[in-house]
């Protein structure tokens, strides 16, 4: 609602002389951080280019709803993934699993704990918002889940599948089941282009994006990403490249939920 595209709405409207003048501050304050905002961001992508990140930011990016930044946050917040022996530590981590009330000899579960890192649970809950407007698999599923729970708890409970998601994709080092190729290239496309070839070690967009669709054994069969009337090249997979992209009849996977 601060952004220019609402800009006239601000002015016109019908305000004390007072409250007018301390709009018209607060808007210029934030036209002041929109560049200081910018220039970190800046510096976490280019960041995700390096170790230890480099390794570990196309396992996340690869799931809906997480981009390079939000990719950062997370394992900046989680830090290495062996420190949780299960997913469900990881869910406890960031507050998502459901608060148990016990009484004599009756138990039940209640809302979630909200105790721990709460930037993960809010870019998780992000996140899920994302994937159920975007990915048929979670857009089925959170529908489904709605129905019987109304839409905030069955976001809360996408977000806590996509983190179950999270845990296996970092902890094995694997290609999501869910994950569609072409619209990871895609993604793969946009982190490529908000590195700019000086970070991404001289190779092309065409090269960078099939190096990372072959960290996660993905995609051999992704030879272009089309956005609109566009049409990018993605580079074809080398037989003798170190790591063997597995093909997608072969690749270990694991269940989304």
């Amino acid at each position: 609602m601060f952004g220019p595209e609402h800009r006239s709405w601000w002015n016109e409207l019908t305000l004390p002389t007072s409250e007018q003048l301390r709009v018209r501050h607060d808007l210029t304050i934030l036209d002041c951080f929109e560049p200081l905002i910018k220039e970190v961001e800046a510096e976490v992508v280019r960041q995700s280019s390096l170790e230890p990140w480099a390794e570990r930011v196309a396992f996340l990016v690869q799931l809906p709803g997480i981009g390079v930044l939000n990719a950062m946050l997370l394992l900046a917040a989680v830090g290495d993934i062996g420190r949780f022996a299960t997913a469900s530590k990881l869910i406890g981590y960031a507050g998502l699993g459901a608060s148990i009330h016990s009484s004599g000899q009756e138990h039940y579960s209640g809302r979630i704990t909200k105790q721990g890192r709460r930037e993960v649970r809010s870019t998780m809950v992000e996140a899920a918002w994302v994937a159920v407007t975007s990915h048929p698999y979670w857009k089925a599923m959170f529908e489904r889940l709605a129905d019987r729970l109304g839409r905030p708890k069955a976001i809360v409970t996408i977000a806590r599948k996509l983190l179950v998601v999270v845990w296996h994709v970092l902890a094995e080092q694997v290609a999501d089941r869910e994950a569609r190729p072409e619209r990871v290239a895609g993604k793969f496309l946009d982190w490529s282009w908000r590195l700019g070839r000086a970070n991404r070690a001289g190779l092309t967009t065409a090269a960078f994006i099939r190096r990372e669709l072959e960290r996660l054994h993905l995609g051999d069969e992704v030879t272009a990403v089309h956005r609109g009337n566009r049409t990018f090249r993605v580079a074809l997979p080398e037989p003798s490249a170190g790591s063997r992209a597995v093909p997608s009849g072969e690749r270990v996977v694991l269940p989304s939920g």
